[in-house]
């Protein structure tokens, strides 16, 4: 993620995109600004987006599971009750680049490895929290070289829960970690939150109306939470919120086999279907 920042376009919709998100660099130092300039946008211009909430009825949308639950149970959709909070941090380790042959063990203060050992206790701490998720999913080394110890590693933390009280004792907890571990081995640890969004659970109303809907089409409707970030997770801000999700296959998502049947999809745009009609009955 270039950025390491999200939901861009529904933020602007909100009005929530702030003037320090578009200060927000790259790893090249280019900042957001700039690149949407690049892009033929204007970016001083970024509050015209904002809508007017006071003409929204709601917001629904329609996602792949990015799951394995449906596809378990044969059903086509199933019915979303909340958007999984999300803590985003970048994380730096700094030690002492030193010769790979010269160094003894016992002298080193080897950057990698304490990341690495870190990256370890994410995925220890995050297993054994219920419903808890973290992923460093980025790391980057320097100098890079096979005969050099590495004297910085950078990398991402994700972490996703759906009770916020859990996700941000999770964050601390492992910035503790991560802290331990560089005094242990005369590491400088820099720890920087580049996002934090908060869960989001979708309008009891709407999700009503849209179960009713599902259940014209589907001889079981299940709810599920979602622990990916949606659009809706921004806009719930605004207006009420509601998601269905559609089955995909082997729950795979941002991979190129990802891929969701015909036949479900057309589930899908038929309990929309239904849906907006009760919507539309409701407030006639």
């Amino acid at each position: 993620m270039r950025f390491q920042n999200t939901y861009l376009g529904s933020r602007a919709l909100a009005g929530t995109l702030t003037e320090a998100d578009l200060q927000c660099v790259d790893e090249n130092g280019v900042s957001l600004a700039d690149a949407m300039r690049q892009f033929g946008g204007a970016p001083e211009k970024i509050s015209t987006a904002k809508c007017n909430s006071n003409k929204l009825l709601g917001y629904a949308e329609v996602h792949i599971e990015q799951g394995p639950v449906l596809e378990q149970k044969n059903l086509a959709v199933g019915v979303v009750t909340a958007i999984a909070g999300q803590s985003r941090v970048k994380i730096r380790f700094t030690g002492q680049a030193g010769h790979a042959g010269t160094t003894p063990m016992n002298m080193r203060r080897d950057a990698l490895c304490a990341a690495a050992e870190f990256i370890a206790a994410v995925e220890a701490h995050a297993a054994s929290i219920a419903e808890l998720v973290a992923t460093v999913g980025q790391i980057q080394v320097a100098p890079g070289a096979s005969n050099v110890i590495p004297g910085e590693a950078r990398l991402t933390l994700d972490v996703r829960h759906q009770n916020d009280a859990a996700r941000v004792e999770a964050v601390q907890y492992l910035q503790s970690a991560a802290e331990d571990i560089g005094r242990r081995r005369g590491v400088f640890v820099l720890w920087e939150t580049v996002m934090e969004t908060a869960s989001v659970p979708c309008d009891l109303e709407l999700t009503t109306l849209l179960k009713g809907a599902a259940e014209n089409h589907q001889h079981e409707v299940i709810e599920l939470p979602s622990g990916a970030g949606h659009d809706a997770a921004v806009l719930g801000k605004i207006t009420p919120t509601v998601m269905l999700f559609v089955q995909c296959r082997d729950g795979l998502s941002h991979h190129p086999d990802e891929s969701a049947k015909v036949e479900d999809i057309a589930v899908a745009l038929d309990v929309m279907n239904d849906f907006l009609q009760l919507l539309a009955e409701k407030h006639a």
